[in-house]
């Protein structure tokens, strides 16, 4: 072989290993940014909690075809069939389910948050998520984060809080939507930490159609009772309801899942905080919206919270795993053991 010519050589496979998982929160990020549009416009032809509903099962048929997908081309590479799953223990399906219902309670709850109290408050309330993620890793799971990263979340949080002021000052105020928000947050906190902890224990698509098929399960009854419409009626509502679950359901938090593998979920969790930044970015390129004083220093606080919470490395890596995976073992039919 020419001493010139490239091969894939184990530090440049490491490499590559350590880069993807970035990629792929970027991606998530891009994609997540997304979803307040989409929502805006989907919501008026439904509500948002049959938007919810349609989003979550269109990602569980996405998620199960990708699944079904993989099985069949493991079967053709090693022209050999797929060995029967083994059962999985009860205490490993409990925390599957436990994960599925964090997360449509998680959902359902911000949802009617919305309706009973200003966004405003309700952004300034679901960005403590970070901080419950952060307060539950340390209390349950014996995570360790350092100064900076806690200076930096302390920060990032003050940012997402500030992007919002103006609105906060001018929204009115309900306790009770004010408190089923900062409920809605400790449910992401939780679904977080939850999936950081089984994720060495499933694939991550056997952990993503779980989610999304309870998460379904347990919403049917909800707009049976609770909405007389579940469906778009038009063409273009339909389209905007499949780009929600296939970008932002699918792609968005499927890749923050996959991220969950190699970054810690108080780390993940505050990363999240960078959606603001691009929501206002976009709007200010593409609608042209002006950026006020509060807005830039929050946009400011965020980056700068962030970028010294990376500064810590220790905090960001997640304690679960020992290694970070490549994208190869995200298919499900990858190990006889399970």
């Amino acid at each position: 072989m020419p001493e010139n010519q490239l091969s894939l050589t184990p530090e440049n496979s490491d490499k590559t290993s350590k880069i993807l998982p970035i990629i792929a929160v970027i991606i998530a990020l891009l994609a997540l940014s997304s979803t307040a549009i989409f929502i805006k416009v989907a919501v008026r032809e439904m509500s948002a909690v049959a938007t919810l509903f349609n989003r979550l099962w269109i990602a569980t048929i996405i998620f199960g075809f990708w699944s079904g997908i993989n099985q069949v081309r493991t079967q053709i590479t090693e022209d050999k069939p797929v060995l029967p799953q083994q059962p999985y223990p009860i205490k490993e399906i409990a925390l599957l389910i436990a994960v599925g219902l964090v997360h449509v309670l998680g959902r359902l709850s911000w949802t009617w948050a919305l309706t009973q109290t200003g966004a405003a408050n309700a952004n300034a309330l679901g960005s403590l998520n970070p901080l419950f993620t952060t307060l539950g890793g340390w209390l349950f799971f014996n995570q360790i984060f350092g100064r900076k990263f806690i200076i930096g979340l302390i920060l990032a949080i003050i940012g997402a809080i500030a992007v919002g002021f103006e609105d906060l000052l001018r929204s009115n105020n309900n306790i009770t939507g004010d408190v089923v928000a900062l409920i809605s947050s400790i449910f992401y906190a939780a679904n977080f930490l939850l999936i950081e902890q089984i994720s060495n224990k499933f694939s991550i698509l056997t952990i993503l159609v779980w989610r999304c098929a309870i998460a379904t399960t347990l919403m049917i009854p909800v707009v049976l009772i609770f909405e007389k419409q579940v469906f778009p009626v038009t063409l273009s509502g339909w389209l905007v309801i499949f780009a929600l679950g296939a970008i932002c359901e699918a792609l968005g938090h499927g890749l923050i899942v996959y991220s969950l593998k190699n970054f810690s979920s108080g780390f993940i969790s505050l990363l999240l905080l960078l959606n603001p930044v691009i929501v206002a970015i976009l709007a200010w390129i593409l609608f042209s919206e002006n950026l006020s004083i509060f807005n830039l220093l929050g946009l400011a606080l965020i980056v700068g919270g962030i970028y010294l919470a990376i500064s810590n490395k220790e905090s960001i890596q997640s304690k679960v795993n020992t290694h970070i995976q490549s994208p190869a073992e995200i298919d499900p039919s990858a190990s006889s053991t399970k």
